[in-house]
């Protein structure tokens, strides 16, 4: 130690960094604590009361002829759905966002009402339009397309407000510059706007995906539960609680979870890479 250091003493603390620290550390094991409480605690749940009977009995489960056909049935029309609301999807956000016309506030607040109907209101609401004496002539109760509407009507906002703000903050002069060395509107948005709109679209999509292969109460009037047809893999797991197998309930949840977790990750990590690449670029 040199003399200056020696005459200069110990470090001083700096009693707002310590303060600082704490609270930091205060709000993470809050955070934490309310994590696993109201998310870990029920997954551990559900991942215990599945591998009550054994991995024979959860294959069983998951493997039986109607668990199967109920995956297909779920899996088919929710990747369908999830691509058509990214599409129309985006169209909304463009239009709210771009777009001046009477009544805009009005469209911008019913885009959350899906958000804010009960469930089984949205699916009473899809019979009364498409059932039996339907008002505009389409009879869809009991069809996978029925079930397929009624999954556009409660994942359309998923893509729509994870869009909306992204492209409310884009820098427009980016697109003008593009405009003034010759390109024209496709090329714009194909090469300056949806780079910069893909991790927030691909979240969107990710979301509405995963609502979809676990939506019960919008499809249970609508569809009908026909076994390989219109049954889903929730309306089967409501069949097995039924029958009080709640075992193999918990094991198609696991499967349904497994899947949803899975296209979540994947689809976070194509965004991140495209962010990046994206930041990159300019």
């Amino acid at each position: 130690m040199t003399g200056t250091e020696a005459a200069a003493g110990p470090p001083i603390p700096v009693p707002g960094r310590a303060v600082r620290r704490g609270g930091t550390s205060l709000r993470v094991g809050a955070a934490t604590l309310w994590l696993s409480v109201i998310v870990l605690l029920p997954l551990a749940a559900i991942v215990w009361q599945s591998a009550k009977g054994g991995w024979p009995a959860f294959w069983a489960a998951v493997t039986s002829t109607a668990a199967v056909e109920s995956f297909k049935v779920t899996l088919s029309v929710s990747v369908a759905v999830a691509l058509i609301n990214t599409v129309f999807g985006l169209l909304v956000a463009w239009v709210l966002t771009r777009d001046d016309f009477p009544g805009k506030r009005l469209v911008d607040a019913v885009i959350d009402l899906p958000f804010a109907l009960p469930t089984i209101v949205a699916s009473l609401v899809m019979l009364a339009l498409y059932g039996p004496g339907s008002p505009v002539g389409l009879h869809l109760q009991h069809t996978r397309w029925g079930i397929g509407i009624a999954l556009l009507f409660v994942t359309l906002p998923f893509v729509v407000r994870s869009v909306q703000p992204v492209l409310i903050e884009l820098d427009r002069e980016v697109e003008q510059a593009a405009a003034s060395l010759g390109a024209n509107g496709r090329v714009i948005f194909a090469k300056v706007v949806l780079p910069a709109l893909l991790p927030s679209l691909l979240s969107g999509a990710g979301l509405a995906f995963s609502r979809a292969i676990g939506e019960y109460g919008s499809v249970v009037l609508i569809g009908g539960a026909i076994p390989g047809e219109t049954e889903v893999s929730s309306q089967w797991i409501r069949a097995l609680i039924e029958n009080d197998d709640r075992t193999g309930a918990a094991a198609i949840s696991i499967v349904l979870l497994s899947i949803s977790f899975s296209v979540l990750l994947v689809l976070r990590a194509i965004g991140s890479r495209a962010a990046r690449r994206e930041e990159l670029a300019r």
